[in-house]
């Protein structure tokens, strides 16, 4: 039960009786009238069971774009005067989520939740509370009703702005532009008369001798051919590094949104070129695993596989993510590992299992780079009116020091026959593109 405003002034209505009649008895007949009449009030009250709610599931959205939720209240039985507030969990970013309704016995009304979620994953409704009045407005019944509802929030894939101009390379490598790019690619496509510029290796000298003219083959990109992306969870996705050196850290995002964001502009790149699509994320067990070529929208089959997905705090099953790999098929494919290029981990976890992978596959590995580091390694030499203090001298030197062990790491891993995209969070993604699209042309896939 809960009671409004109106009691206490009531209550202080009644210092003008006690002010007319000072009176211990004044006192005690007015607060009696007061019970009597939220009594009566509270007895009139309808019951909150007579409102009837449902919900419509909002659905799915990308993270950081506007949702909505919807509550139909109905009334049976009589007339209701309704207090109706839709709680949802703090990170789903309901707001504007409280209604005062009046509803003649039989009307409903259609309510509607602003949502903003600030988070990924199934972000559910914490419950409907209702409030019946008394026709005095004096008291209210009140009951929390669980209605369910969930909006499911999406990696928010924000390199998907790159997507249209590394579809124009591939359409330029594929010879479905204006301008065909002649000579690349490992994938025999037509002959055709040989014309000043042309590549004299891709010469047909037989197909020449059946001719006129000289005749030159063209070739297009590989097709159909297989990329497997592994997303690491593990405790090294965790960190939160800057998009950009001039961003700052608490403005960034975790290591781990920054992989999504690439893998699903690499996804998406590869599914238009004709690629089939693998994509295994894990750390000691795996947490998702999906063959996702064919699907018309590879995107969103893999934003709806990330949505739920977390750092955890645990080092990485690179045997147990290996196997993972190998259970997709013996066939030669694109290995992508997305992972941090730390070095301890690198050399504890990943290392042991690389020949495994590179004995049948091509392997990259695309880490997302702190800019911080960068910064940090500046400092001893920044110029300026004061010199840098001990403080960061030593920051300088512990970053200098970690930017020259990923260095090696890096160099160690390219000798292993390793490719290895090292980027800033914002940059990573197109760079794995162009990676991406720079083998295909070579036909290295």
């Amino acid at each position: 039960m809960a009671i409004s405003g109106r009691v206490p002034l009531l209550l202080l209505l009644g210092l003008v009786a006690v002010v007319l009649r000072p009176q211990a008895g004044t006192v005690w007949l007015w607060l009696l009238g007061v019970l009597l009449l939220v009594g009566l009030d509270r007895l009139l009250t309808p019951s909150p069971a007579l409102a009837t709610i449902t919900r419509r599931q909002p659905g799915s959205v990308r993270l950081g774009d506007p949702a909505s939720s919807d509550l139909v209240v109905a009334a049976t039985g009589r007339r209701l005067h309704l207090d109706v507030r839709d709680a949802w969990q703090p990170s789903a970013g309901a707001r504007d989520n409280r209604y005062r309704l009046r509803l003649a016995a039989g009307d409903q009304r259609r309510l509607t939740t602003p949502l903003l979620p600030r988070r990924r994953g199934d972000l559910r409704a914490a419950g409907v509370t209702v409030r019946s009045w008394g026709p005095l407005g004096l008291v209210a019944r009140q009951r929390t009703y669980d209605v369910p509802g969930s909006v499911r929030a999406l990696p928010p894939f924000e390199s998907r702005k790159h997507l249209p101009s590394r579809l124009a390379r591939l359409r330029d490598l594929d010879g479905r532009a204006a301008v065909r790019v002649r000579g690349q690619g490992t994938e025999f496509d037509s002959l055709r008369e040989y014309v000043r510029g042309d590549d004299v290796r891709s010469i047909d000298w037989r197909a020449s001798a059946r001719n006129t003219h000289v005749v030159v083959r063209t070739w297009q990109p590989e097709r159909d051919r297989r990329v497997v992306l592994v997303l690491d969870t593990s405790r090294t996705s965790a960190g939160r590094v800057a998009r950009t050196v001039d961003e700052p850290e608490t403005d960034g995002m975790p290591r781990l949104d920054a992989a999504m964001d690439s893998a699903l502009l690499l996804a998406a790149l590869a599914s238009r070129a004709g690629d089939r699509i693998d994509f295994v994320a894990g750390d000691r067990r795996v947490r998702a695993r999906q063959r996702v070529h064919g699907a018309r929208d590879v995107a969103m089959r893999l934003q709806e596989q990330m949505a739920e997905l977390d750092p955890v705090l645990v080092e990485a099953d690179w045997d147990l993510l290996a196997g993972a790999v190998q259970g997709f098929g013996r066939q030669r494919a694109l290995v992508v590992l997305l992972t941090a290029l730390e070095p301890s981990a690198i050399a504890d976890g990943l290392l042991p299992v690389l020949p495994v992978l590179t004995r049948h596959h091509r392997v990259v590995i695309a880490s997302v780079r702190d800019p911080e580091l960068t910064r940090m390694a500046a400092l001893a030499d920044e110029a300026g009116p004061t010199p840098p203090t001990a403080d960061d001298v030593y920051a300088a030197a512990a970053a200098s020091h970690e930017l020259d062990r990923r260095e090696r790491t890096r160099a160690m891993l390219v000798r292993l026959g390793v490719d290895v995209v090292d980027a800033d969070a914002g940059e990573l993604p197109p760079a794995l593109a162009d990676h991406y699209l720079a083998l295909k042309a070579q036909g290295l896939l």
